[in-house]
């Protein structure tokens, strides 16, 4: 935001604020109603009569004030050509392109592993149960059957 566009938003709200005090500090319509049966409180700082006139005159030109200012932010804020979205932001780059190599490196043929067999140690080696030479036949398989038909 350059210094024109930050003066111009100041002093709209200074106008702003400004037509907020005249109009609040104007007396209502029902304060007529209030003067006819003795209210001393119709008249206010600038006299019952004066009031009216200069409070209206001042409300008028802030007004119009206000109006012109809004049309000239509106201009003002129409010129600066700027992202207005976090995703326009963002600068993209372009994608690196993925090359595949002609062929996959193979793995080893053989894993290192473990030594099979364990060194040698001063335990005896555990006892294995005597068998009674009955041996376990292996469960057959039966074939799939198929399914009931219609």
């Amino acid at each position: 935001m350059n210094w024109l566009q930050t003066l111009a938003v100041v002093f709209h709200v200074l106008l702003a604020v400004g037509i907020i005090a005249i109009v609040l500090l104007q007396r209502g319509k029902g304060a007529d109603a209030g003067a006819g049966f003795g209210a001393g409180a119709s008249g206010t700082v600038f006299g019952a009569r004066g009031s009216a006139s200069f409070l209206s005159r001042t409300t008028a030109v802030l007004a119009t004030l206000f109006f012109l200012t809004s049309l000239g932010l509106t201009y003002l804020f129409s010129q600066h050509k700027a992202a207005t979205s976090v995703v326009d932001t963002v600068k993209q780059e372009a994608p690196v392109p993925v090359t595949m190599p002609a062929q996959m490196p193979s793995l080893p043929a053989q894993m290192p592993s473990l030594p099979a067999t364990t060194p040698a140690t001063n335990t005896p080696a555990p006892a294995t149960a005597p068998t009674t030479g009955t041996a376990v036949a292996p469960a057959q398989q039966t074939p799939p059957t198929a399914p009931a038909g219609n």
